[in-house]
Parts: structure tokens; C-alpha cells; sequence
């Protein structure tokens, strides 16, 4: 189980890490890191507004993979097997909300140009 607990505990402390650039906005659009969809890679305002947002949402699945992998470790009697679904499932169930909510934010900003075009031009 030591083993699982290195790999979960590594992997938040990674996402972690990942995030901070992309929080600091350092990151420029690029094909391998990042918020990569056609709409961020096409505009850059929306590159940095779009990654920020997702990079907090990293961060929170980083921060939630290394405290679960730490505190299901320290459960008396946990099963090997047990361990390593229930930090599988944090992270999915982290990661899955982070990238949901970042797709919406995407599209609110998305539609708030349109509407801010539709309003210049009408």
C-alpha cells in the first residue's frame, strides 16, 4: 500500500505543481499544456481567462488526491483494494467537477462576447 500511497501522493503534488503557471498566467497557448480546445488555442484572452479557472479547479484536485491518498492511508483496516478506489474515485469525481465547471466557464464567456459583439454591432 506504501507504494499506492507514493504514486496518489506524487500525482496531487504534481497536479499541484502543474497549476501554479497556468494560475500565474505564464503559460502562452500551446498544443501540449493547458486548457487545449480549439476556442483557447484561438484566442489568446480567452486562453489566459479559461486556464486561470481550470488551474484553480487543479489545484483543488491536486490538493484532494494528496490529502485523501494521506488520510484513506491512515484508516485502520483499509484493504489494498479499498485504498486505491477510494483515491481513484476522488480524483475522478475532483477532476471530473473541474473540468464540467471549466467547459461552462467557457462557454459564459463565449456567450458574453457574442452578446457584447451583437450589442456593438446592433
Amino acid at each position: 500500500m506504501e507504494i499506492l500511497l507514493l504514486l496518489y501522493s506524487l500525482g496531487g503534488l504534481l497536479l499541484v505543481l502543474l497549476s501554479i503557471p497556468l494560475l500565474a498566467q505564464k503559460v502562452r497557448p500551446n498544443s501540449w499544456y493547458g486548457f487545449r480546445i480549439s476556442q483557447t488555442l484561438e484566442n489568446e484572452d480567452l486562453w489566459y481567462k479559461v486556464n486561470s479557472f481550470a488551474a484553480r479547479r487543479l489545484l483543488v484536485v491536486g490538493i484532494a488526491t494528496l490529502i485523501s491518498a494521506i488520510t484513506f492511508y491512515l484508516l485502520p483496516g483499509i484493504s489494498l483494494d479499498a485504498y486505491a478506489l477510494a483515491c481513484l474515485a476522488v480524483f475522478v469525481l475532483t477532476f471530473g467537477i473541474g473540468i464540467a465547471q471549466s467547459f461552462q466557464y467557457l462557454k459564459k464567456l463565449v456567450q458574453e462576447g457574442d452578446e457584447r459583439a451583437d450589442q456593438q454591432g446592433g
